[in-house]
């Protein structure tokens, strides 16, 4: 054995014509050949670019799976399975924020050098990105058509929209379990986005003025708003990357690029759980 080598172990498995390898329980071949640059000639920094967004798809297949778990935990009240889900997504959620920092290394010069033979495609066009936001409450009708030509995607956004959302179930979750929340929440058509609801506002004031009691549901509203903070770092980080690589040209599926993810930045999905902090600590 050659100096600064440890030794092969006698039960390493060698032998892999019946044993279950590593790579054929990921479907390595699958997932390393699935890179497919279109540059010609083919430029270097793409297998990044690539890699990047492939990467952010398989979390966020990844938070959607949690998610829709969460969904159901709340709607059977077993708020700490949910929170245990929450806590993993905002997980993920550090890490697909993290992960802006290796697309940034990413010059405009370089960019620049492959960016034309990406066509209309965009990241804007992300299902799972859609579904994700559509299950946090961001609904918007509007979206299917951007998926007309695959019937999987577009179905799988038709199913999101129509089911209640995060937020949607903690209310009905909250109402169950003997706060006051306003009737028309607990009805409301869960195909639109979520819209501010004043009347929502004293329920939490309620729940934070009284944490020992209500410990529960006050821990969920303090998860929630960790997801939400995460998603806007998270919009902030893209944003930045996309200004600092291609500063304000439109993006190549037709945004306005820059202005259109700064507007993003304006979206909550959570409103009342921030309205309430106004409101904490203040005499009726």
């Amino acid at each position: 054995m050659a100096e600064n080598q440890r030794p092969l172990e006698d039960g390493i498995v060698h032998d892999f014509k019946v044993n279950l390898s590593y790579g054929r329980y990921l479907h390595l071949d699958e997932i390393l050949h699935a890179q497919h640059p279109v540059s010609v000639p083919e430029h270097h920094d793409e297998l990044l670019f690539i890699l990047q967004h492939q990467t952010s798809e398989l979390w966020l297949k990844l938070v959607l799976h949690e998610l829709q778990a969460v969904l159901r935990q709340l709607a059977k009240d077993e708020l700490r399975p949910a929170l245990k889900g929450l806590a993993r997504v905002k997980h993920i959620q550090r890490t697909l924020t993290e992960q802006w920092s290796v697309l940034a290394t990413l010059t405009p010069s370089e960019y620049a050098e492959f960016r034309s033979f990406l066509g209309t495609s965009s990241g804007f066009q992300s299902y799972q990105y859609r579904a994700v936001e559509f299950t946090l409450g961001n609904k918007d009708r509007r979206m299917l058509s951007i998926f007309n030509d695959e019937p999987d995607a577009r179905a799988m956004l038709v199913e999101a929209l129509e089911a209640p959302s995060v937020y949607d179930e903690f209310l009905r979750y909250l109402a169950r379990h003997g706060h006051d929340v306003p009737v028309e929440l607990l009805q409301r058509d869960v195909t639109l986005p979520y819209a501010f609801n004043e009347d929502l506002v004293p329920v939490f004031k309620r729940i934070y003025s009284d944490p020992e009691q209500f410990w529960g549901a006050y821990e969920a509203c303090e998860e929630l708003v960790d997801l939400e903070e995460n998603f806007q770092l998270w919009r902030f980080r893209h944003l930045k990357t996309v200004e600092r690589t291609i500063g304000f040209k439109r993006g190549t599926g037709g945004s306005s690029g820059v202005k259109f993810l700064r507007d993003a930045l304006d979206l909550t999905f959570f409103p009342e759980l921030y309205a309430v902090r106004t409101e904490i600590g203040v005499p009726h």
